[in-house]
């Protein structure tokens, strides 16, 4: 039997051919991790200006935010209206799990504060301490430390009031939170395989937003390290299926 539950993912980013060819769009990466048997998943593109309705909202047990290219701090008016739609989804307490980006306009979204990290960019494989008073982790059973994909340059400032830090790295001091029972933050990339953080760095160095020689020690890097995905993707399904 189905659990009938309904979620939708919230893409804010435009997919490269690559990801649309070999995993169904950065949609199929977010749904290969989290569906389950029974379930619908629904895709709303809100980087195109695609929310869903007022009316269609109630239908829906949760919903993700995926990363972006834009900036969580930025004035384009779909991040605007993005802003706005996780406000009325706090107000009904409607689960929300976000990612990188998603993360960061949840957190502003709450009330806190994001803005580029003061020291640059965060690519690869980084070792997250999770929070020993939080009672998510311990339930769970998930080790105080994980290893994660990171690929940003922005990061959460300032928690929003009523929020709680998760877990924090030598890099990034909120690298998860958590508002009340139904909104989560996460800056890494749980969804990411190594893969497709491969096919990012790529296009960073194609677009020049970083230099051919940290490409390449990043690639070397990658090779030594695998991110804890199944934790990860434990951790996921349970904040956002209510199983905690």
């Amino acid at each position: 039997m189905g659990s009938g539950k309904k979620y939708a993912v919230l893409l804010c980013a435009e997919d490269s051919d690559y990801v649309k060819k070999k995993y169904g769009g950065y949609f199929g990466v977010f749904v290969g991790m989290l569906a389950e048997e029974g379930e619908t998943w629904d895709l709303y593109r809100v980087v195109a200006g695609e929310f869903p309705g007022d009316g269609e909202i109630a239908g829906y047990d949760g919903f993700v935010i995926t990363g972006s290219c834009s900036d969580a701090h930025g004035p384009d008016p779909w991040i605007s209206k993005l802003f706005n739609f996780l406000q009325k989804l706090d107000s009904l307490k409607k689960r929300v799990l976000g990612i990188c980006f998603g993360h960061q306009i949840l957190c502003r979204a709450l009330g806190g504060k994001t803005g580029r990290a003061t020291s640059g960019w965060d690519i690869g494989v980084r070792t997250v301490n999770l929070s020993p008073s939080s009672k998510l982790f311990a339930s769970l059973k998930i080790p105080n430390f994980l290893s994660v994909i990171e690929c940003h340059q922005d990061e959460v400032w300032e928690l929003p009031p009523r929020a709680e830090v998760m877990a924090s790295s030598n890099k990034t001091g909120i690298e998860m939170f958590k508002c009340g029972d139904h909104m989560m933050g996460i800056q890494g990339h749980p969804e990411y395989s190594t893969d497709i953080l491969l096919h990012l760095i790529d296009r960073l160095l194609q677009r020049n937003f970083i230099a051919e020689t940290y490409a390449n020690e990043l690639k070397a890097n990658l090779e030594a390290r695998e991110p804890d995905r199944e934790a990860l993707q434990k951790l996921c399904i349970s904040f956002l299926k209510g199983r905690l």
